[in-house]
């Protein structure tokens, strides 16, 4: 007498197999959702730290949030020297990135690009100059005898109300935020103050680093021509890969 064979397609197998999955899946969303999600650099302004091409993994966790979690969970504060990923104020769809220069409390100001918290001169050994022409807003922070054609309208307004003495004052709850390549970087300079509960946590590691081959590409580019690159990127892909910055350490 033989023992009948157990069928392939048992459907308990196919019940575990989706029990799996799904785990799997759920997992997945917890990950991205509350501890680490994935970002792409989109532009110069904060060179030589990040780099267009660079792709970011961001901690989401370090910060906390105003979950339930936060009395009880020891979330690192937000320190001067930061990066920051965050929502930007004017247009919250969008994702900027950013080092923290001001806190809460700080008295900013600059002068001839560097800058003074409190009358003391900042260290900053990341920021990078590149352009050697001056500009009296940009150089020389909080200016209100000079309008800059980069400043969001609704700053212009409300930043004379925040200068005392020639010096920008940040209010609880918010952050002064810069970007390391000084010369071309729309930041806090030009639209305001990052609110709190707009940041979503800190670059944690460069996992990914490309030259990107779209950098050719002006204005807003056929489909064929997206098509193109993407081939040529995948084709490419040990060639155009930065070695030497993937898997970095954020700092």
């Amino acid at each position: 007498m033989t023992t009948p064979s157990k069928s392939a397609k048992d459907p308990t197998d196919w019940l575990t197999s989706l029990q799996s999955l799904l785990a799997t899946v759920v997992i997945a969303v917890f990950v991205i959702t509350y501890i680490v999600q994935a970002f792409q650099i989109p532009s110069e302004s904060m060179e030589n730290t990040l780099l267009i091409g660079d792709y970011l993994l961001v901690d989401k966790l370090c910060y906390g949030g105003g979950g339930v979690g936060d009395p009880i969970i020891p979330y690192r504060q937000i320190h001067r020297g930061d990066i920051i990923v965050f929502h930007y104020p004017v247009n919250p769809a969008q994702h900027f990135v950013k080092r923290v220069v001001g806190v809460p409390g700080d008295r900013i100001h600059l002068v001839k690009k560097h800058v003074f918290i409190n009358g003391v001169p900042l260290k900053e050994p990341y920021v990078r100059f590149f352009k050697s022409e001056p500009n009296p807003f940009r150089d020389d922070f909080p200016r209100l005898d000079v309008l800059d054609p980069g400043i969001n309208a609704e700053w212009w307004v409300q930043m004379p109300k925040l200068v005392e003495d020639g010096q920008l004052i940040v209010p609880q709850g918010y952050y002064f935020a810069m970007g390391d390549n000084r010369d071309d970087s729309s930041d806090s300079r030009y639209w305001g103050f990052v609110p709190r509960e707009n940041i979503i946590g800190r670059p944690l590691l460069i996992y990914w680093s490309i030259r990107s081959p779209n950098n050719d590409l002006q204005g807003s580019p056929s489909f064929g021509d997206r098509l193109y690159h993407f081939a040529y990127a995948v084709t490419h892909i040990f060639q155009i890969t930065r070695w030497d910055r993937t898997f970095r350490l954020v700092s």
